[in-house]
């Protein structure tokens, strides 16, 4: 059975004229019943815009989701129901990630379990329903299919095509046309016929790079514990210069180095960046020029990253920059021993010292010490690989993003729209009708906009298990939390070794980092890539919601900053200005100070 592109998407059509039901909502699975925020929080922290999810979301990526489980050899396509989103949903506006199937992609998988996924995925958040084995859930042909799979992953030395993808999207970028030129149905058409053509194989690949990443992380993770060294994992695991999404942090620094050596720009960053690139283009002196070519030329390599960046409506830096300046304007003010190359060298000494610990703790157990070394290197190649791949999305959403900005500019320019980025409250469907009649648009936007607005006053369960609670029953964000007797010791999981201690910064927004500075320990509920330049400006990071394969630690590792993830309610219990201690290692924080 193959999945019913046409009648999911009229299922979200007829839903979407449900004005108390969010228009691309569904149920969650009868036969995959658990779902969860993790993962997708980092790239979908907000509600999920109509526009996007039946761009792609709905007709390509749910269908995706389940190619890439069959290609892995861990499911049939006949396991899934063909007309209803299973991997990928929607509950009261936000978006979940599947946690059933991938238990058991868990549960098939030899040397893994449904353990070692639920770590993966939650880390040491609390309430995860313990895994239960139903019938079907164990297969010996599918787990000689994964076998296969494995020993590939186990001896791939390279991943050339990553490249040549990410070649072949440069190159989409470099041929954008002049948008402005192009009537309305022609930025349409040309968004609709970007997605169709290329959308689903670049999902497949994400995602089988995803579970890729899982297998030797689950067993060098598996193989310290049973070795009774399971500090030492977070060690083994830093990736070496090779993560997408740490370079624009190592671009970035560069820029800080330039300010930090010229008088001329720092007197400009110390009057604020508010206005500072009218004030650099007014400046004729060559430092203040030679500067603005320079962001010019990172914001051409990296306009697509932005906080929210899968979204079609995400305001990425192409079109507001001020998480990037904001970014130089902390690293201008570290020393060089907090640049990423330094710090990587310190967690790649670590690195080695740790394996070679290991290995000289398996001395003897040949069989499980060869498989040790294999894991250790398919770890950097897939953890590096997951993360290209989740940038080769990115960067082809940016393509779509900005035809879709110019017919939002287009419509509010109209009086239809009341802000351009408004074009995402339409799914695609609507957004064809409004190209030959826009006179419903006006009071739809309207009655979508005052809905998400109500809906991101919410804060969605962190895990939902067959049944949606009613959104009466959510909690809001701005309710008080209720802290608990104070803990000397929050236990997470270990991200980043290595130790740090400072004041602790809670910071919700990048682009808006208070009064954080370099020797301060970033603490936040989740982060995505536009989070990525402020790591490298501060000593450590906290983060509530994590775990090993998530952005927050990979990106650590791969900028050597200490870094604990899965700390339950860590922006609730740790004040704004408490001294802390971070050990990525342990992946403990240690209150010190209120």
């Amino acid at each position: 059975m193959t999945y019913d592109r046409a009648a999911a998407t009229r299922f979200v059509t007829e839903t979407s004229k449900n004005l108390n039901r969010w228009p691309v909502d569904n149920d969650p699975s009868g036969r995959f019943p658990l779902f969860t925020r993790a993962n997708i929080g980092e790239v979908f922290p907000t509600v999920v815009m109509p526009f996007s999810w039946t761009l792609w979301g709905v007709p390509h990526s749910e269908p995706g989701w389940r190619q890439a489980l069959v290609n892995l050899g861990a499911f049939d396509l006949d396991e899934f129901t063909p007309d209803r989103m299973e991997m990928l949903s929607v509950f009261g506006g936000y978006g979940y990630l599947n946690v059933s199937a991938s238990r058991i992609f868990g549960r098939r998988a030899p040397g893994l379990s449904p353990e070692a996924i639920d770590a993966s995925f939650f880390g040491e958040q609390p309430d995860v329903p313990p895994y239960e084995e139903l019938p079907g859930h164990d297969s010996a042909r599918h787990s000689e299919q994964l076998a296969e799979t494995i020993a590939w992953v186990f001896s791939q030395p390279t991943l050339p095509e990553l490249m040549e993808t990410r070649l072949k999207l440069i190159q989409l970028r470099d041929s954008r046309p002049d948008l402005s030129a192009m009537d309305d149905l022609a930025l349409l058409e040309r968004v609709l016929e970007l997605c169709e053509d290329h959308w689903e194989a670049l999902w497949v690949r994400h995602i089988m790079a995803t579970y890729h990443s899982m297998i030797p992380s689950g067993v060098i993770a598996q193989i310290c514990a049973s070795a009774g060294l399971p500090e030492l994992s977070a060690d083994i695991m830093a990736v070496a210069g090779e993560v997408d999404s740490a370079l624009p942090a190592r671009r970035l620094w560069a820029l800080s180095r330039q300010v930090k050596a010229s008088d001329l720009l720092t007197a400009h960053f110390d009057r604020g960046i508010g206005k500072l690139l009218q004030r650099l283009a007014g400046d004729p002196a060559q430092e203040a020029q030679g500067f603005r070519f320079a962001f010019d030329a990172f914001l051409r390599e990296f306009g697509f990253r932005g906080e929210n960046e899968w979204e079609v409506r995400s305001r990425c830096w192409e079109l507001d920059s001020k998480a990037p300046l904001a970014a130089i304007e902390l690293m201008r003010r570290s020393e060089e021993s907090a640049s990423p190359d330094a710090r990587m060298a310190t967690r790649l000494a670590a690195r080695s010292e740790a394996i070679a610990t290991v290995e000289q703790a398996l001395a003897g157990e040949g069989e499980i010490l060869t498989q040790f070394q294999a894991a250790v290197g398919a770890a950097g190649l897939f953890f590096a690989a997951r993360e290209r791949t989740k940038t080769n999305c990115a960067m082809f959403t940016h393509e779509m993003r900005m035809p879709m900005w110019t017919l939002g500019r287009r419509f509010a320019e109209r009086g239809l729209f009341e802000e351009p980025s408004q074009f995402a409250l339409l799914t695609v469907e609507e957004w064809r009708t409004a190209l030959r009649d826009p006179g419903f648009v006006p009071d739809l936007v309207g009655e979508r906009a005052e809905q998400a607005s109500m809906l991101a006053a919410l804060k969605p369960p962190f895990i939902v298990n067959g049944v949606v609670p009613p959104l009466d029953c959510w909690a809001r964000r701005d309710a008080t939390a209720a802290v608990t007797e104070a803990q000397p010791v929050l236990q997470g999981q270990p991200g980043c070794a290595g130790t740090a201690r400072g004041r602790a910064r809670l910071v919700s927004d990048p682009g808006e980092p208070g009064e954080l500075g370099p020797e301060d320990i970033l603490v936040a509920r989740h982060t995505d890539p536009a989070w990525t330049p402020l790591f490298s400006a501060v000593s450590g990071v906290i983060v509530e919601v994590g775990a090993t394969v998530s952005h927050a630690v990979i990106v650590a590792r791969e900028l050597g900053v200490p870094c604990v993830t899965s700390v339950t309610g860590a922006t609730a219990r740790i004040a704004d200005g408490s001294l802390v201690e971070v050990d990525g290692g342990r992946g403990t924080v240690t209150l010190l100070e209120a």
